[in-house]
Order: C-alpha cells, then structure tokens, then sequence
C-alpha cells in the first residue's frame, strides 16, 4: 500500500524518486533481492494491519498523519531537499505530489477501516495497473484490462453487506496513485536525486500537522495506539523505501514489477492472518483476476 515511481506497479504509499536501473547479478545478489521484496512486502502490509488497531482511539486521520511524520522523517534524511533553490517550475509538481500523497493515504485507510485490509489494497491497486494498461496498444493487454474489469466487478457486486463507501474510498486511493505515478515521473524530470520526493513529503506532513492536534486534543490517545502509528509509519513507509533501493540495483524491474503484484494477495493473507478479515470465494477470485491482468501484462511485455 504504497507508492512509488517504480517500474508498472509499485505498492506502498511513500513518495520517493526513481531508483537506478537494475542490473542483472547472478547468485547472491538476485537472491538477496528477492528476499528483500518479499520482506519490503511483508512490512509494507503487516505495516497497515498495525495501524489500524490504532482505529478505535485515533482513527484513521490520526493513523495517517502519524505515518506522514515518520515517512517525512525518512525521506527528508535521505533526500535533503534545497527548498530555496527550488524554482516555480519544480514547486508546482512538488506541491501537487505532496496533496495526492496525502489524499492517497488517508482514503485508503479509511477504505481499510470499512472493507478490510485486502478489498481496499486491491481496488489502490488499480491505480497503477490502468496507467499501465492504458499506456499500451497491445492486443494482450485488451485482454488483461478486461480480466482486471471482471475482477473489479466481482469485488463490487451488489450485496446487503456492501459498504460502497469504503469502496469509493478504495478507488479514490487507485486514482491518487495513479496521478501520484505521474507527478512523481515530472518531479524526477525537474528535481535532482530524491529532494522532489522528500520535500512533498515534508509539506504532506506540515499539512496533516492541524490534523494531529485537533485528534490528539478530540481524543486523548493512548500509549499503545500512539505505538501502533508510529509502526505503521515505520514498516509501511521507512521499512519499504529503503529496501525497494537495494532491491532495485539487484532484481531486473520486470521481475519487480511482477512481484509487486502480488501486494494485494500478500494483504489479502496478512488481513485473514493478523486481523481475522476473512473474504469469500469470490472476493479471492476478483482479487486474483486483478493480479493475474497485472502479471500476464508484464511477463509478455518485450520492454
């Protein structure tokens, strides 16, 4: 559940620049990189089911701009942004990256609080998995944006027990990071290194600074829960973005974008796990028709 500007379907909401290519390293390398996709993974969504045992004391909104904090923290450590020598020309991107960043993040923990961790993964994941779609003109791809439709609509289809508003929600997220892929490919283009990523991460915490006051003054929070935000923040922002660094420079982008993928399974499992959100045969079988589209997409790409 987050983002980045990584290659066809990047996970987790952390705004960070566009890493080196990879380099095919056989032995050791390769398999250190895929050990680190599979524990960036983990993180990224035992990350979120932590955080949302915060619910009931902070909230959504509380849970988000802790976690806004922390990955502002991070990335400002890293990328060490120049604000003044920023022109208008890289602001304005900048400025726009840190709303959608924002946005992105508070409406898919608020779809996760209604519809559970792996319903609302799956429908963020949406996001990447249009622009990647939509950016191409092959057959093979047609078929994949219709195996990703039937999906959506098995997830979607009217129930008594449907919250279409934690739906909503989920899609609102597909659509910030969607538009957050974007703004982070113009940032890249206009701000060296990482100080785009990391500045946009600064305002996006300087906005949710009101927020976390008014929480903290409404409702009083508690040790514990004020504990499971900041390991939100931690193992879904901090935790992830570094290891995708590593994991970058050691695994082919093909094979990360197809692991990443495999996200919304990974939360699916973790919600079932670790928070007891059980799905039904259909609600498996949507998410797997999305994850499919996503994987026959990049394996029978050329590029």
């Amino acid at each position: 559940m987050r983002t980045r500007p990584a290659p066809t379907a990047p996970t987790r909401a952390t705004p960070q620049a566009t890493s080196a290519p990879a380099t095919s390293e056989p032995g050791g390398g390769r398999l250190a990189g895929v050990a680190t996709m599979v524990g960036s993974g983990l993180s990224n969504q035992t990350g979120a089911a932590i955080g949302s045992l915060a619910f009931p004391v902070l909230g959504p909104v509380g849970v988000v701009a802790v976690r806004q904090y922390v990955a502002a923290l991070v990335l400002i450590a890293v990328g060490r942004p120049r604000l003044r020598s920023f022109t208008w020309a890289q602001w304005w991107p900048v400025l726009l990256l840190a709303l959608v960043f924002g946005t992105m993040n508070l409406s898919l923990y608020s779809a996760i609080e209604r519809v559970g961790l792996g319903l609302a993964v799956t429908l963020e994941f949406l996001g990447p998995l249009t622009i990647a779609l939509a950016s191409s003109r092959r057959r093979v791809d047609v078929g994949c944006a219709v195996i990703a439709a039937a999906g959506v609509v098995t997830l979607m289809r009217p129930q008594p027990s449907t919250d279409y508003l934690g739906m909503a929600l989920g899609l609102l997220a597909a659509a910030c990071w969607a538009s957050y892929i974007l703004l982070n490919r113009t940032v890249g283009r206009r701000v060296p290194g990482a100080q785009g990523a990391a500045a946009a991460a600064g305002i996006s915490a300087v906005m949710f600074l009101p927020i976390g006051i008014a929480v903290v003054v409404r409702h009083p929070p508690t040790a514990g829960a004020v504990a499971c935000a900041i390991t939100a923040g931690v193992l879904s922002s901090a935790v992830p973005y570094l290891a995708d660094l590593f994991t970058l420079r050691h695994v082919p982008p093909r094979a990360f974008g197809l692991f990443m993928s495999v996200n919304p399974v990974l939360a699916a499992l973790v919600g079932r796990v670790g928070l007891g959100q059980g799905l039904g045969g259909p609600e498996w079988a949507g998410i797997g028709a999305i994850v499919a589209a996503n994987a026959l997409s990049i394996l029978t790409s050329r590029s």
